[in-house]
């Protein structure tokens, strides 16, 4: 598919089904978030895929509590995809994607966050290439900045001083694949000397 085509089609996904997405479709997530644009070619970002649905479900469940609603800009996103902003009664962060991953980057790196966000974009389009359905996640700070998330951080040999910054959903859509919204006018300029 043309790059501008994918772009134009990919959705953010939030009703996922139950079954699992194959082991080489996360490889390839994975390895598209590898060649991402990153700050000076340091490729800091570690990449960490649960292909666990249980623990997916746990980590969202930590992620959903840590929403802290005052934050918002705006309260609605999607009637066809409702987020915790939209639903508080939503319990799980992760809306019941049987596949999440993380992105972790050095805690006092300048440029984490967007090499992270980097990342996750690649992810992102290369799960819509692949036929799965995603959606990029926020919180990643707090939702590890507990036990289970501390432990789990060790167990996997995420090195002190580092941090998750966001994470990306993976499965397929529940429903119906929502149509795009109408794009809103006045956001792109050019100036020209």
């Amino acid at each position: 598919m043309d790059i501008f085509d994918l772009m134009r089609s990919r959705r953010s996904i939030r009703k996922y089904q139950e079954r699992q997405i194959p082991r080489e479709l996360v490889e390839k997530v994975l390895e598209a978030g590898s060649y991402a644009p990153n700050a000076g070619g340091g490729q800091r970002s570690v990449l960490v895929a649960i292909h666990d649905r249980e623990l997916a479900e746990r980590l969202g469940r930590l992620n959903a509590a840590s929403m802290d609603r005052c934050r918002l800009l705006g309260g609605y996103v999607s009637a066809d995809q409702p987020s915790i902003i939209d639903d508080p009664s939503i319990r799980s962060g992760f809306y019941g994607a049987p596949t999440v991953c993380v992105v972790f980057t050095p805690v006092n790196f300048l440029y984490g966050i967007p090499d992270a966000f980097c990342c996750a974009e690649n992810m992102v389009l290369a799960a819509s290439e692949l036929g799965l359905a995603s959606c990029i996640i926020a919180r990643g700070e707090d939702t590890f900045d507990t036990l289970l998330g501390r432990e789990l951080m060790k167990k996997w040999d995420i090195p002190g001083g580092w941090i998750a910054r966001c994470f990306v959903t993976l499965g397929y859509c529940e429903g119906d694949y929502p149509s795009a919204k109408p794009r809103r006018e006045n956001r792109t300029k050019i100036i020209e000397g």
